[in-house]
């Protein structure tokens, strides 16, 4: 999998404000903003995310993915 088919999965299942992806085809790093995480805990936040990727965190075509989940206020703050 590559990082365009990843972020092209995860955006099209959660509205993403920001959405940056890295890793090697195998083991990923996330950064996701995203108005849906309002009032959700961390759990809650990247349990939402590997809801969009399916059957791939199971068949092992996502093998990892480490995140970092913001609302568009956390990251508005985080920016500055």
């Amino acid at each position: 999998m590559t990082a365009d088919e990843l972020q092209t999965i995860i955006a099209a299942g959660l509205k993403c404000e920001h959405l940056e992806l890295t890793g090697d085809g195998r083991h990923w790093y996330a950064t996701i903003v995203s108005p849906e995480f309002e009032g959700k805990r961390p759990i809650q936040r990247h349990q939402r995310v590997y809801a969009t990727l399916g059957q791939k965190m199971h068949t092992d075509e996502v093998h990892a993915l480490s995140m970092k989940t913001y609302t568009p206020a956390e990251w508005a703050a985080q920016s500055n």
